[in-house]
């Protein structure tokens, strides 16, 4: 997949995303990968649902990864956080 279709979800409102999710996907994209860390993650989830059961109603989860990931923090230490990625794409 392009890093193209790739949208990084932060502090933003959901409304945001899924505007950013309806835009790739009509522009001709296969598929749009949200990707959210820590907090950001519930933002994902909800813009992933509101697409797809308000505006895309034809679009599908085609995949969901979670992962944990080892960030640095101020003192040196590591500190885990976690992240998720879903996967939106228009079913046939």
């Amino acid at each position: 997949m392009a890093e193209d279709n790739v949208i990084y979800v932060g502090d933003k409102e959901p409304m945001s995303y899924v505007l950013a999710t309806i835009t790739q996907l009509s522009e001709g994209s296969d598929e749009v990968t949200l990707k959210a860390r820590g907090r950001a993650i519930n933002t994902a989830v909800d813009a992933a649902e509101i697409t797809r059961n308000r505006f895309l109603t034809e679009a599908d989860i085609q995949d969901i990864t979670t992962k944990t990931e080892e960030i640095e923090d101020e003192e040196g230490g590591t500190t885990n956080v976690s992240a998720i990625s879903i996967t939106l794409g228009m079913s046939e």
